[in-house]
Parts: C-alpha cells; sequence; structure tokens
C-alpha cells in the first residue's frame, strides 16, 4: 500500500483520469473529493461490498432457477420456460381471464 501525507488543499493523480483532492481535515475525519470518468463507478467501500453481495445472490438466484427448471416435468419445458424464455400475457391490461 502506498500512504502518502497530504494537507487540505492538495490532490492526489491516479493515473490519467483520477483526481483525489484533500478538502477539508477535521478532527478524526478527512473530506476527499474524487474526479474520474463517468463510465468508472466510484464507491464508498460498505456501499461497493453491499453491491457485489447482491450480484453474486442474483447470478445463484439465476443458476437455482435454471437448475429447477431442469428438473421440472417434461410439459413446462416444452413451454419454453425452461431454457429461461419469457412470454407476455396475452391478456390486456384491466381484463379479466376467461
Amino acid at each position: 500500500m502506498l500512504v502518502l501525507t497530504r494537507k487540505s488543499g492538495q490532490s492526489i493523480r491516479v493515473g490519467e483520469g483520477i483526481l483525489l483532492k484533500v478538502l477539508e481535515c477535521k478532527g478524526s475525519y478527512v473530506k476527499i473529493g474524487i474526479t474520474a470518468p463517468p463510465q468508472l463507478p466510484v464507491h464508498r467501500e460498505e456501499v461497493y461490498l453491499r453491491i457485489r453481495e447482491e450480484n453474486l445472490a442474483a447470478v445463484k438466484g439465476r443458476e437455482n432457477v435454471r437448475i429447477l427448471l431442469e428438473s421440472a416435468p417434461e410439459g413446462l419445458r416444452r413451454t419454453g420456460l425452461a431454457s429461461g424464455e419469457v412470454r407476455p400475457s396475452k391478456r390486456k391490461s384491466g381484463s379479466k381471464p376467461s
């Protein structure tokens, strides 16, 4: 880990497009401004970890659905649902089922 000391108003440049600027130091807190390209996500560590957990859960959920559908009865698999195909309802919004 590279450790740098900066005063309020000073900056650190990371590569071509990332600038970290110390905006304020107050007690045990440091306020940092980050300038980065829009395609580069920047998150607090706790937010990044939660996003990663949710993405992993979503992937596991899709895998579980695939496994369940593969073990589904033949009739259900023939509908195309086992392949992950989603069919829109033929009913119009607000109409009653017949």
